[in-house]
């Protein structure tokens, strides 16, 4: 018989999954953590573990390969991700050495025990010091956000680079949107302190409340449908739409649904939203949250690049697929995962489907281009390819966080979010 599973054996294959695989650690995680049938406590553990390793991923290759004298690339799947939760243990967790070391060893194979035994046990004698500077490469190593990206970050903030790969690289609170009026919120608030659970109103979306920790489906105002999952910036790009009662609203990419639920609010019974994404498995996330809160927008199952819908809609939202770095809080692996070289295809495609989705919009009516990342080529310059390839569009200033802008960047280091750029334009009469 097969052992029953450990926190750091579920942690060990999560992270095997991710980096291997390429699985997304905010799905895989709470599928093995149902089926593990660890307590509460164990399953703590097996989150810290697993995120806290995807999130130093890079910082720790660097520390094995000095220790083991050899790149991670070059062990075993087994062994290299073994010695990454357990250097996680060691250097991050605050784990007793002996405890990290033993425990860890014994999730390998007899061929690769002594191996891991000895680059851990040279770890937890002889730690690494910690990094210091602020240069770009003190700053990958200090956060974990990919080289490439922090150049990035340089570019687009200068001084506040390192703030901002620390927010990022930080692990975000649970942001629940309440469903209704202030009341609702205040209500919810209420429910969730008296659960014992830390929440307080977000700053950047009223309707937002921010717990720390937490697993959603343990919260009862969640599992009844009065509150969903939606991060901040999620919530202020929705609002950004500016939908109204009655309107026809058409939700481009817009699985997991955050946004499509948030709309069918803002036009009431009165409207209607449509939300399409490229896969029935996509839209099957979008119907179990409506399911769950009774907020029902149309489905429907598309290529957003060659849409198979006709008409036009007061407001057509594009939050287009991207290299997803702003949201790594909740998913790190996205601080290393997608390379620089990805950015010319992801931006292609963006402006593929910005462009095929503003025929969509009635003269008049409004398009909002957003997406969960900070890289140039994938916000201004596609903003600015859409304006010389679309005469008909003009940009419109909007309120935000830091005032009335025709262009918005939302960062977690100053606004408390994830990090969102968001544009919106007017389509010409």
């Amino acid at each position: 018989m097969s052992p029953s599973p450990t926190a750091r054996s579920v942690a060990l294959d999560v992270v095997r999954r991710v980096i291997e695989e390429g699985a997304y650690s905010n799905r895989t995680l709470p599928t093995a953590l149902a089926r593990s049938g660890l307590d509460v406590r164990d399953r703590a553990f097996a989150m810290e573990l697993t995120f806290g390793t995807l999130r130093r991923r890079l910082p720790l290759d660097a520390v094995i390969e000095q220790a083991a004298g050899r790149p991670p690339e070059r062990m075993t799947p087994v062994a290299r991700n073994a010695l990454r939760v357990g250097a996680y243990q060691l250097l991050d967790a605050g784990v007793a050495p002996h405890a990290a070391v033993s425990a860890t060893v014994d999730l390998v194979g007899v061929r690769e025990r002594g191996f891991v035994n000895a680059v851990l046990r040279r770890l937890a004698s002889a730690p690494p010091p910690a990094v210091t500077g602020s240069d770009a490469a003190s700053i990958a190593l200090r956060t974990g956000l990919a080289r490439w990206a922090v150049d990035e970050l340089a570019a687009v903030l200068g001084d506040e680079a390192l703030e901002a790969a620390q927010a990022l690289a930080s692990r975000a609170p649970l942001s629940l949107r309440a469903i209704g009026g202030r009341s609702e919120l205040l209500a919810l608030l209420a429910e969730l302190r008296a659960a014992g659970l830390d929440a307080e109103p977000g700053e950047t979306d009223p309707m937002c409340a921010l717990v720390s920790g937490g697993d959603p489906r343990m919260i009862a105002a969640f599992r009844e449908g009065r509150a969903t999952v939606q991060d901040q910036a999620s919530a202020y790009v929705s609002r950004l739409v500016d939908a109204g009662p009655g309107d026809h609203v058409y939700d481009v990419c817009a699985a997991p649904g955050g946004k499509a639920l948030h709309l069918v609010e803002m036009v009431g019974p009165s409207g209607h939203v449509l939300a399409t994404d490229r896969s029935w498995m996509r839209i099957g996330l979008i119907a179990e949250s409506a399911a769950r809160t009774g907020l029902r927008p149309w489905l429907a199952v598309q290529d957003a690049t060659a849409p198979a819908v006709t008409g036009t809609f007061e407001r057509v939202l594009v939050d287009a697929p991207c290299s997803g770095i702003g949201s790594a809080r909740r998913r790190p692996e996205l601080l290393w995962r997608v390379p620089k070289r990805e950015l010319a295809r992801l931006s292609a495609l963006q402006l593929a489907i910005a462009s095929a989705a503003v025929d969509r919009v009635r003269p008049g009516g409004r398009f909002v281009y957003a997406v969960c990342t900070f890289t140039r080529a994938e916000t201004d310059a596609v903003c600015d390819a859409l304006l010389r390839a679309r005469s008909d569009l003009e940009p419109i200033e909007t309120p935000g966080p830091d005032g009335q802008r025709m262009r918005h960047r939302l960062w977690p280091h100053r606004h408390g979010c994830d990090g969102m750029f968001a544009a919106a334009f007017r389509r010409a009469t």
